[in-house]
Order: structure tokens, then C-alpha cells, then sequence
């Protein structure tokens, strides 16, 4: 399986205008133990991290310092998200037939996820990771007016890895690219192109890192499976 990492972002919710993924947790950075998660997996066989070339210096030192044995490309980023993917989409060699898409800053994503995607995507079109929203959702208007209440047994709550055939993907950005779509996920482009995507059930533990509030948990989820693991 082919694993594609978009990690341009910068950490300005972070107070950092660096790129947020060269931040440290539990001792080492959160694009390291995105790695390390992708290494264990037995699925994955290649890693492409899709970044700008001026953070490229900083992520092979990290990866130097990583037993990494498979393979890991760079791609440069795009402006947006949705251009790192485009971008990252005509990167992978000519062979891939399935794609995941990881967000690099979901660091805490196991392997046992990261296998369980690579497998449902070779049986189906297009997958995201997901859990059920337990919180109650409201619609609300620009004033901050309710509009109405979802029932929460429809409402799952995306994560990455998300999985998708390749060519079906490669023609939903190219369709979004005459369209004009702006999207956030690419999960999006399948549903606007009428694809259907199914739902994987994903880990409660599996955070966007975006905020110190975020960094902080993250170290504690770290710190508890080292201790279980010892």
C-alpha cells in the first residue's frame, strides 16, 4: 500500500510559525511517530511526505534518525491542501492502484488502523477513518442562532487515513479543478462526484495535533502506552 503524508501546514494555533510537525512530543518530533506508526504497519511499502522544499532539510535529519527501512519520497506541497494531495497523486509510482492519505499531524494513528484501512480500501472505491460523534451537533446561523439539531446517530466524526482508488481520485481532483470545488478532504471530491465513501471505524485516540491544548494529550496517550508496552 501507498501512503501519502500532506505536511505543509504551519503551527499558528501553536504559537509557532514554523511547520507544526517538527514540534516534539513525548521526546520526539509529531512527524516522527507518524513514521514510526507507518514503518509497523505491515501494509504499508511505500511513504511519500508532501511538504515545502524549505522544510525538506529538517525532515530527512528526523528521518536519519528513524529505523525506517521503506521508502520515503518527497513531494512538493501545494498552496492549500487540496493542491499537496493533487500534487502527491501524480508523485505515486505508475504501479499504485490504491492510495492513503494521512495527515501528518495525526501522530497518535496506529498501525493496527493505518492496516485495517489498507485492507477495507482493496474492497471498495473510496474509505475514510471515523469515529461516532457523541457529542449533541447544532446547525446554527451566521448570528449564532440554532437552526436545527442532527440526530447524532447519523454524525461520524472523519479522520485520516482516508483510502481511495487512484485513478477514481486522480479524475475527482481534475473534475474539482474545473469546478472549482474547494474542499478539505478528499472524501469531499468523491461525494460531489457521486462516489460512494465508506466509513472505517477509526480510534478516539487519534487527534489532529492543531493546538498546545492538542500537544499536551498527545503526550499523555503517549506516556500510557510506553508504560503499558513496559
Amino acid at each position: 500500500m501507498y501512503l501519502l503524508i500532506p505536511a505543509a501546514g504551519v503551527g499558528k494555533r501553536m504559537g509557532s510559525n514554523r511547520n507544526k510537525l517538527f514540534l516534539e512530543v513525548h521526546s520526539k518530533s509529531i512527524i516522527a511517530w507518524t513514521l514510526l506508526a507507518a514503518e509497523a504497519a505491515s501494509s504499508i511499502r511505500w511513504i511519500g511526505i508532501i511538504s515545502q522544499p524549505s522544510d525538506w532539510p529538517d525532515f530527512k535529519n528526523i528521518i536519519a534518525d528513524l529505523p525506517l527501512t521503506k521508502p520515503v519520497e518527497f513531494i512538493i506541497g501545494g498552496a492549500t491542501r487540496q493542491e499537496s494531495v493533487y500534487n502527491g497523486l501524480q508523485a505515486l509510482p505508475p504501479e499504485a492502484e490504491q492510495v492513503l492519505i494521512h495527515d501528518g499531524a495525526r501522530c497518535l494513528a496506529t498501525p493496527n488502523l493505518l492496516n485495517a484501512c489498507a485492507a477495507a480500501i482493496r474492497h471498495c472505491s473510496g474509505l475514510i477513518a471515523a469515529i461516532p460523534v457523541k457529542d449533541t451537533i447544532k446547525v446554527v446561523d451566521d448570528s449564532g442562532i440554532i437552526q436545527s439539531t442532527p440526530d447524532r446517530k447519523y454524525l461520524w466524526a472523519a479522520q485520516t487515513p482516508q483510502g481511495f482508488n487512484v485513478q477514481l481520485l486522480k479524475q475527482c481532483h481534475a473534475e474539482g479543478i474545473r469546478q472549482g470545488w474547494e474542499v478539505t478532504d478528499d472524501a469531499a471530491l468523491f461525494e460531489k462526484c457521486g462516489i460512494e465513501v465508506r466509513i472505517v471505524e477509526g480510534e478516539e485516540t487519534n487527534l489532529k495535533v492543531t493546538t498546545p491544548q492538542d500537544l499536551a494529550i498527545a503526550e499523555f496517550i503517549l506516556s500510557h502506552r510506553e508504560r503499558v508496552r513496559g
